[in-house]
């Protein structure tokens, strides 16, 4: 339970998605009331596909007391299987509280985490904490009676709004980061194209399993359930196929532009795995999407003054890795954390001295395509198939996959296991 601090900041977060919710709540939960989420989106509505969250980001939504609610709505990912386009396993390694994390990995479907994250916003800063239909334009800074504010100006009801500290929340085309680095530009395709879906299909293998089958530097296809399995044994199929594609798709336009089922058969052509039919599951998408795999070059800072950047407006990257929403989540909770124990200005810098780097790493890791390499690896040595992955690599190449997971996921389940709780309770500081 949060207790309401006398010194608290107005605090606007601009972005009602995973990382701009998850600040609201991360905020609420240290003490700070006084918060407001702008969103474009006139009425937010449960859309998008399936997304994983690391145990990293389950225990600090658990530990706001989601919980019970994740549980319910999503699915604990047990195992990740690597096969061949033929059907044969390259590796298979357990994943959250089978590997050792006391927390679970979940995939679950974003619109219905999103619903999760603000109906607690809701319910615990009230409904006027959140302004729909509000666009950021830009925001300025002024000192004014001896402390700094922030003009945040931009189009809606709303006005323009003042506030102590600025949080820009608002994905990888941030209006809050185009401010704060005017010219960057648009953010940076890498020539693979991806096609998704939600398809209802019969559950495979453990009802729990994340499949990744082929490479990117041929064409890669991943499908995990996102809704456990009903009494028929049908469950939400996510899936991604990526590939590189000669047609271009632009980085700044309709990322979620819709696709012919057929364009994505194309790649598939010849593929066949035992335990899921792909052909099938690409059909019965009521929609295929299309859009390109991009990501940002990091930068140097994500403080100007009281602005600051999280989630995908600081560090964009290739979901490679399945952790971008997990990343958000953390600088959500890693922010309220700095904020509630040290003096705006030097929380802004710690914050940004903690996360920066470490999401540096990940970023870097995930446009290595890990691990990448060794799948194309096994599609040359054995590109009709195999019996026996040993036959193809030796047991210690396998063994570098784990490590490649390990590198875009960015947690072991040890140092999270033994990290003190960012709920502790924190000393109040001046401001």
């Amino acid at each position: 339970m949060s207790v309401e601090r006398r010194d608290a900041p107005k605090i606007v977060v601009v972005g009602a998605g995973i990382g701009g919710l998850s600040t609201a709540l991360s905020l609420e939960a240290a003490g700070f009331t006084d918060v407001t989420v702008v969103e474009s989106c006139p009425r937010l509505r449960p859309v998008g596909a399936g997304i994983n969250l690391q145990p990293s980001a389950v225990r600090e939504l658990t530990e706001l007391g989601l919980g019970p609610a994740l549980a319910a709505e999503a699915v604990a990912t047990r195992r990740l299987e690597y096969h061949h386009r033929f059907g044969g396993v390259i590796w298979s390694e357990p994943r959250g509280r089978a590997a050792g994390y006391h927390w679970p990995q979940y995939s679950v479907h974003r619109g219905r985490l999103q619903s999760i994250l603000l109906r607690e916003v809701c319910r615990r800063l009230g409904r006027r904490s959140l302004v729909t239909g509000w666009r950021l334009h830009h925001y300025e800074q002024r000192r004014r009676g001896g402390r700094t504010e922030v003009l945040a100006h931009g189009t809606g009801d709303a006005g323009s709004l003042v506030c102590d500290l600025l949080v820009g929340a608002d994905g990888v085309n941030s209006a809050v980061r185009a401010t704060m680095f005017p010219g960057e530009g648009p953010p940076l395709a890498n020539g693979i194209h991806m096609w998704r879906g939600v398809s209802r299909q019969p559950a495979f293998l453990d009802g729990r399993t994340m499949l990744i089958i082929g490479c990117n530097s041929r064409v890669k296809a991943v499908v995990y359930p996102v809704t456990p399995p009903d009494a028929s044994g049908m469950c939400a199929l996510n899936w991604v196929v990526e590939a590189h594609d000669p047609r271009p798709v632009e980085p700044s336009g309709d990322w979620d532009a819709a696709a012919r089922p057929e364009t994505v058969l194309d790649h598939l052509a010849g593929w066949h795995n035992p335990c899921l039919d792909l052909h099938r599951l690409v059909r019965a998408a009521p929609r295929v999407l299309c859009y390109p795999m991009i990501d940002r070059d990091p930068r140097p800072t994500w403080v100007d003054g009281r602005v600051v950047l999280l989630g995908d407006a600081a560090h964009p990257m290739y979901p490679t890795g399945s952790n971008g929403a997990s990343q958000a989540v953390v600088d959500a909770r890693v922010l309220a954390h700095q904020l509630a124990l040290h003096p705006l200005d030097e929380a802004l810098s710690r914050f940004d001295g903690i996360r920066r780097p470490e999401t540096g790493r990940l970023l870097a890791a995930h446009r290595r395509l890990e691990p990448d390499a060794l799948l194309r690896q096994v599609e040359i040595l054995a590109p009709h198939g195999f019996s026996d992955i040993r036959r193809v690599l030796p047991e210690d190449k396998l063994a570098d996959i784990s490590s490649c997971t390990r590198r875009v996921t960015g947690t072991d389940a040890a140092g999270l296991n033994a990290r003190s709780s960012w709920n502790a309770p924190a000393r109040t500081a001046s401001r």
